[in-house]
């Protein structure tokens, strides 16, 4: 079978292509024929080295396909069955562990840059009906990320506002999903083209983010003077003072990326008079990513694509990717 793989040292020209034996299932486990992947940036940290993986790793954390093979005991899925894979396969539920964050495809294990996988059944859920493979494969770690952010560390109502940044994978499933759930939603990007795009896509207010350094400030205004209920934060130390000061007093901010900077100064003393409850994401269990898959069905939401690549071209992607100049989701279809 083909397969894209990692040499060390990792970078994108030792992001190559080879071949590997079919895989066959154990008991408990199921072979699917991988039909689509898309790009997160932990993969692209994968892939140009920012976190080391074995020589040889197969990368990416997410994809979708059909089941071709069933081990021995395996009841949850049948031949045929169309299905996604999940960022964590050992966190089924409860609250997130070391333990249940172990196993991430691509990274601790061999990921789904390869026509055939065999993993465990449990590692596995089912796709929402009506998607194409490219559509299912976005979902496992963008979407979910959103999913946990609004819906499992917050409850996301009718009237609530909530501030997103940006227009990759996890800010435009958040603008989504928000809507969705009769929020208004403040859409920041440094590009009014950009821009447009996520006023159709259901944005109430939008803010040019180098045109108004001071987006926090600007924000709480649009909510007259009161401060939004969420941000989801993708910026990390760069971006955090800002959130800061457009959140209200007992909102909350979910930390899910460090896009703007790993470390920095943080204006702790707003956090604490404001009752700040500021939580760190990481995408979140196979039972929240199956309500995740009702919740998508039932409000008829569609994931935004913006170019899909051959498995050949898996380097021009990543390259796709960090130019930044992406809208939504980059997948990679084979």
């Amino acid at each position: 079978m083909k397969v894209a793989y990692v040499k060390n040292p990792a970078s994108l020209a030792n992001l190559l292509i080879g071949e590997r034996a079919d895989p066959k299932p154990a008991a408990g486990e199921v072979c699917v024929r991988v039909r689509a992947s898309s790009l997160n940036y932990h993969d692209y940290a994968v892939v140009s080295g920012m976190l080391p993986v074995s020589d040889g790793r197969i990368p990416m954390s997410d994809g979708a396909g059909e089941v071709v093979a069933v081990g021995a005991g395996v009841s949850r899925f049948a031949v045929g069955d169309k299905v996604m894979s999940t960022f964590f396969p050992n966190w089924a539920g409860g609250p997130v562990s070391g333990e249940r964050t172990r196993g991430v495809p691509g990274d601790h294990v061999d990921g789904l840059a390869a026509e055939y996988v065999v993993m465990p059944a449990t590692a596995f859920t089912r796709m929402p009906r009506g998607y194409s493979f490219e559509e299912a494969a976005t979902l496992p770690c963008a979407a979910l990320t959103a999913w946990r952010a609004l819906f499992v560390e917050n409850a996301v109502k009718p009237g609530d506002v909530v501030l997103t940044q940006g227009s990759g994978g996890v800010s435009v499933f958040a603008l989504q999903l928000a809507k969705a759930a009769g929020a208004q939603v403040i859409a920041t990007s440094s590009s009014s083209a950009k821009l447009d795009r996520l006023a159709a896509l259901g944005a109430d207010h939008l803010i040019d983010y180098r045109q108004t350094q001071e987006w926090g400030v600007k924000a709480r205004e649009l909510t007259g003077g009161r401060g939004v209920d969420v941000v989801v934060e993708i910026g990390g130390a760069g971006t955090l003072a800002q959130s800061i000061e457009a959140t209200r007093i007992g909102g909350h901010i979910s930390l899910i990326g460090v896009l703007a900077g790993w470390s920095g100064d943080v204006p702790t003393a707003a956090v604490m008079w404001k009752n700040i409850a500021v939580k760190g994401i990481t995408v979140g269990s196979i039972e929240d990513q199956e309500a995740m898959v009702s919740a998508l069905e039932a409000a008829a939401i569609k994931p935004v694509i913006d170019r899909s690549f051959a498995l050949d071209e898996i380097a021009a992607a990543f390259e796709h990717q960090a130019a930044q100049k992406h809208f939504g989701k980059i997948c990679l279809s084979f």
